[in-house]
């Protein structure tokens, strides 16, 4: 394929990706933020969850669903989309958490935690001006965040509008963004950790369940970062 037609393909597909927002703010909906999480399946470590809000410009090819990237690519569109970002927010649940009170639940609480995060960098981005965006003093209240879009889940307790969507990594920029920078960030997050318990491959599998891990915990038993009620 030529560098043409790829180029093409890519734009019709940033397009494409666009639809969602698109939508909104032709409602006249500013701030959208895209929600994502990353870990929910490994043996070992946080789940990582980010919320985004890009500005309506965006205009970064490639950017897709984190798990049809190669380990490179998301490494240079997760640089990319922090350059272009309005504001991002991270949230992060450890394993601990995730034994206690389940995966789902976990998950949700990392997406709360990144929105709430979102939401104090967005206002500050906004200065004063958040007040007039939201007629509202109370800088408690969440209330420069528009509209979420969400994959696949919905935050109940959550006084914001959103939109769950299946496969939403696949099918919004601002939730494949998430995606991105929620893989980067729990990757590097493993490398890290891998430094300090070696035995586990933590630097190639993530926490994964893989062989040289489960070869690891054979050895070792299980690490203070292991999920116990999901190592059986």
């Amino acid at each position: 394929m030529k560098k043409e037609e790829r180029q093409k393909l890519l734009q019709e597909k940033l397009l494409k990706m666009k639809q969602y927002e698109n939508a909104l703010y032709e409602k006249g909906i500013q701030y959208i933020a895209g929600v994502d999480e990353v870990g929910r399946g490994p043996l070992a470590g946080p789940v990582v969850s980010v919320a985004v809000v890009l500005p309506r410009d965006f205009n970064i090819l490639g950017v897709d669903d984190s798990k049809k990237l190669s380990p490179k690519k998301r490494e240079e569109l997760y640089e990319q989309i922090k350059e272009a970002v309005v504001a991002y927010g991270v949230g992060c649940v450890d394993n601990e958490t995730i034994d206690r009170i389940n995966i789902l639940e976990a998950t949700k609480l990392a997406m709360k935690d990144a929105l709430r995060e979102l939401e104090g960098k967005l206002r500050d981005h906004l200065g004063e001006d958040w007040k007039k965006l939201t007629g509202d003093e109370d800088r408690q209240k969440p209330c420069c965040i528009q509209h979420v879009l969400i994959d696949a889940l919905t935050l109940k307790d959550v006084p914001i509008e959103q939109t769950a969507i299946i496969h939403g990594d696949e099918t919004s920029l601002s939730i494949a963004a998430a995606s991105i920078l929620a893989k980067v960030t729990r990757d590097r997050m493993m490398k890290e950790y891998h430094a300090i318990y070696p035995d586990y491959a933590f630097d190639c599998n993530k926490g994964y369940g893989t062989r040289a891990h489960y070869d690891g915990i054979q050895r070792k038993g299980l690490c203070p970062l292991h999920r116990k009620t999901f190592v059986k």
